[in-house]
């Protein structure tokens, strides 16, 4: 019915012509993500999405992966050091958390003395409505954290016990890591807002929110982490995906590998020299 149904969208549309590959595929994801939370809520027995055909976009259709430097970075993270949620913004330049993934993180989650979190569920907007929901791969992953971002985390999260203090019985527990003064989640649309004013103000080149996750991926694997290290933080389906994704990435990486290849067998493997008698 599915693979029907895509085809009919495809040749015919729904009344204004047909549509897209690219459209096709969003309505894909949609239905394929309505199953999966049917199934996690025990309605529905298996997500019959995973086994339908949706169309390819075309390759000229791929948005190009916009990304910061190592300099571009930390002059974000100066920016928005003195900022109220300061250890929101580096989690999100430091683990490449999607928007959702961070506005969904719970204290619970988190293993500051392990210095490590499990992404388990997200905060997403469905018709300008935040409701809680699971991570788009539907599974949790654990991500490792460096030193700084943990401190900067339990420095937050004093200053959220004092909000709480302040707020009173009127307080709104959920647990949450970037939370309102009162508690009650952030909207992913005005999260996605204050990112932007955040580089206007500083005067940064203008990314987009989910470009940090791009960013970390990017330096991540410049500076030589392993693929399968990043498809696991980012919460790939595969490393293949992760190398289609960055494929800009891999020519340096592979001039560095040439070149470290050369430097350990130089010397060990000089010509022999061999008698014409």
């Amino acid at each position: 019915m599915l693979n029907a149904l895509y085809a009919r969208l495809q040749s015919e549309g729904s009344g204004h012509g047909a549509l897209s590959p690219k459209t096709v595929r969003y309505i894909h994801t949609t239905i394929h993500k309505a199953l999966a939370d049917a199934v996690d809520a025990g309605i529905a027995p298996k997500n019959v999405a995973e086994r339908a055909k949706p169309p390819r976009p075309s390759r000229r259709s791929t948005r190009q992966v916009v990304s910061w430097d190592s300099h571009e970075i930390v002059q974000f993270l100066d920016a928005v050091a003195n900022t109220r949620l300061a250890a929101v913004w580096r989690l999100a330049a430091m683990t490449g958390m999607r928007r959702g993934e961070i506005l969904g993180l719970r204290w619970a989650d988190l293993d500051l003395d392990a210095r490590r979190l499990s992404v388990r569920q997200a905060v997403v907007a469905v018709a300008y409505e935040v409701i809680e929901s699971t991570p788009k791969s539907h599974n949790a992953r654990v991500i490792d954290l460096d030193h700084e971002t943990v401190e900067l985390l339990r420095m937050h999260r004093r200053h959220q016990e004092a909000e709480r203090a302040e707020w009173g019985e009127d307080y709104e527990d959920h647990d949450l890591v970037a939370a309102r003064e009162n508690g009650t989640p952030i909207h992913p649309h005005s999260f996605s807002q204050t990112f932007e004013r955040l580089l206007r103000r500083a005067g940064i080149r203008t990314i987009r929110l989910h470009d940090l996750r791009h960013t970390h991926a990017t330096l991540a694997l410049k500076a030589g982490v392993p693929v399968k290290v990043v498809s696991e933080r980012l919460g790939h389906e595969s490393p293949a995906f992760t190398l289609k994704q960055y494929a800009h990435v891999i020519p340096g990486m592979q001039a560095a590998a040439a070149a470290a290849v050369a430097e350990l067998i130089k010397g060990r493997n000089a010509p022999r020299a061999t008698s014409l008698d």
